[in-house]
């Protein structure tokens, strides 16, 4: 049976004064991928920064491979081999690219080498000396995801990485993910662009005002298409 790698139960979370999740439930085994789907607000951003405590305070229950983080400090979680690529992606502009992928500390055995990396992604070897704002948005995208795959981390929390990219690199991050996952990583994908993850996830959770309120699993992904179209609006 698989393991359970993330396990959120009763997640509430605040920004200040504002309560953003009323009580998130789900869990992720190893090796699946999981896609939150939602309006802009339902809570799928946050949801992902309150996994790694970075969000205002949160009550609830996280535990990552068993272990319940909500009391811990987001360098110790990460530490548990957690990756997180935000939406801004988070690229030093006055390093290249290949100091960029240096920088992240490496946790226990390490991440992916170098030369992995620039096996995955061809585009990133060429690119090695430039600056990291001389890259495109595609090439920063790229960047951001190997950044944390160089920490050895292997629960991978991903914000909208297709956003704004032109068809053919999210057709290349799609690729991206599908390697990921014949590697055994563990992902959780925030996604707006649904035709982008729908191939890709093994189960959909889908949030409103703070909460999951429907799940499902890829196989049953046929059958909800019209209700997610009203949830949506796809």
């Amino acid at each position: 049976m698989a393991k359970r790698f993330l396990e959120v139960k009763g997640l509430h979370g605040w920004y200040g004064e504002s309560h953003v999740l009323h009580g998130v439930d789900f869990h992720v085994d190893e090796g699946e991928v999981v896609t939150l789907l939602g309006r802009n607000g339902a809570g799928r951003t946050s949801t992902l920064r309150a996994i790694l405590g970075l969000i205002g305070s949160r009550k609830g229950s996280v535990q990552v491979l068993g272990q319940e983080t909500i009391g811990m400090a987001t360098h110790r979680i990460a530490r548990l081999g957690i990756g997180y690529c935000p939406e801004e992606r988070g690229i030093f502009s006055s390093l290249s690219a290949e100091e960029n992928l240096m920088l992240p500390p490496q946790l226990g055995e390490g991440g992916m080498s170098i030369d992995q990396i620039y096996a995955m992604f061809p585009n990133l070897k060429e690119r090695a000396s430039s600056q990291g704002t001389r890259l495109s948005g595609g090439e920063q995208q790229m960047l951001a995801v190997a950044r944390i795959l160089r920490t050895g981390a292997r629960l991978l929390l991903l914000d909208e990485i297709s956003e704004g990219l032109a068809p053919v690199i999210v057709q290349k991050l799609a690729e991206m993910v599908l390697a990921l996952r014949q590697q055994g990583y563990t992902i959780v994908m925030v996604e707006q662009n649904f035709r982008f993850a729908a191939p890709l996830a093994d189960r959909f959770l889908v949030m409103e005002h703070g909460q999951v309120i429907q799940q499902f699993t890829q196989a049953e992904l046929p059958s909800r298409l019209d209700s997610l179209h009203e949830y949506l609006g796809v």
